[in-house]
């Protein structure tokens, strides 16, 4: 476990260490996403994805929003019954820009759905899709957010297996 920590770890510094030229932005106010090259301050923009499939594209943003809000993540197992499970359907464009995001699906925890949004939006844009993920210009996928009491969580793309209960 600790080794897949310490990959994911890894890959988050590989992946915050690559710049996007084109810097792209959504454009609003207090999302943390700026105009320019970088977001959050310092933080630089994803690079193109090498991912080919849309499982391997969903764990590099995962491994995107779990680095930028690493204080809301839970790094050890998971708890065995969650306070929340929120499921997030959302799109890029080819350049990476975070068209939309919704909730899917989630047991009406209005804290950890903001949450969940708040820390999608709040991490794009994200690495530019494969072409061949796109259809008709962009990438829809769905992610879950899985909460600890403590309102802490990790996404599904790259979480650790639950605590036995």
């Amino acid at each position: 476990m600790k080794i897949r920590i310490l990959s994911m770890v890894a890959f988050c510094a590989l992946a915050a260490c690559s710049t996007n030229e084109t810097g792209n932005s959504m454009g609003k106010t207090g999302s943390g996403a700026q105009s320019g090259k970088t977001i959050k301050g310092s933080e630089p923009l994803p690079a193109a994805s090498a991912s080919r499939t849309v499982e391997a594209y969903k764990a590099e943003v995962a491994h995107r929003i779990s680095h930028l809000h690493r204080q809301q993540v839970y790094s050890e197992n998971p708890q065995p019954l969650l306070r929340s499970v929120v499921v997030v359907r959302y799109s890029v464009n080819a350049d990476g820009t975070l068209l939309n995001a919704q909730i899917q699906r989630s047991n009406k925890d209005h804290e950890t759905e903001k949450t969940a949004l708040a820390s999608l939006k709040n991490s794009a844009p994200f690495p530019k899709p494969h072409p061949q993920l796109l259809r008709s210009g962009r990438l829809e996928v769905s992610e879950t957010w899985l909460f600890n009491d403590d309102g802490r969580f990790q996404i599904r793309s790259i979480a650790l297996p639950q605590r036995a209960g």
